[in-house]
């Protein structure tokens, strides 16, 4: 990847905060004090416990948000995008992050400073009534994991993670657009790498999944769906 400054006003991000207020005026003279990230595949940049130093909106590429668990068994808790935005949890309420962020492959991240977030945020209304409908959005998110997810078999849990990746993510070719081991799918569905291996196993028999090494396919789909109707819910978070 070449170390290129990102323009958001040119950004192709249309569902970056950022790039959404980037046609304000008193918005553009803070966007060149940002920093370009480059992060390769497998590289931490955010360690859970350490200091926040600011907001993160990425550009181009995968990541994952972990917190540490029971026993120091990590929990993911986010898989992300382009344009979304990692270390908002900490963001203004403390001195430490209480998550870590991890690139799922080689990704390309904006970074913007805690004094410089403040400053935007203060100078900008349009701005700041933005991050508080991400927020409000973020928190009803949560509230609705937590809740749904207590109701669900491990079975269901696995199916509604694949769901979910299945739709941020999309596909490429017959696999999802992302690959991730057994561990991270359990780390993700919050039971364990057995569980998922025998989940995936049984639904491979049963026609539905088809994989090759890392690769998962949603060979069908609609009876996936089917299989979790009853919740009416995908895990979206």
């Amino acid at each position: 990847m070449n170390n290129q400054q990102i323009d958001c006003v040119n950004c192709s991000n249309t569902n970056c905060i950022i790039k959404q207020n980037s046609h304000v005026n008193e918005l553009k003279p803070f966007l060149d004090d940002k920093l370009t990230v480059y992060v390769k595949k497998g590289q931490p940049f955010i360690l859970e416990g350490a200091p926040v130093h600011g907001l993160y909106f990425i550009y181009k590429g995968k990541t994952k948000v972990g917190k540490t668990g029971i026993n120091g068994r990590e929990q993911i808790v986010r898989l992300c995008n382009d344009g979304e935005i990692i270390g908002h949890r900490g963001f203004g309420i403390g001195q430490s992050y209480h998550i870590s962020a991890v690139a799922i492959e080689d990704t390309i991240l904006c970074n913007f400073s805690n004094n410089n977030i403040i400053k935007m945020l203060q100078s900008v209304p349009e701005l700041s009534y933005s991050m508080m409908l991400f927020y409000a959005e973020e928190l009803n998110r949560s509230e609705n994991k937590v809740r749904k997810i207590a109701q669900m078999t491990v079975r269901e849990k696995v199916i509604d993670s694949l769901l979910y990746i299945n739709r941020k993510f999309g596909k490429t070719g017959a696999f999802l657009n992302i690959q991730l081991s057994r561990k991270e799918i359990a780390d993700f569905a919050g039971t364990t790498d057995e569980q998922v291996i025998r989940v995936i196993s049984a639904l491979k028999k049963e026609g539905i999944l088809k994989t090759e090494g890392k690769k998962i396919g949603i060979h069908q789909l609609e009876k996936l769906k089917r299989d979790i109707a009853e919740h009416n819910f995908f895990i979206d978070s």
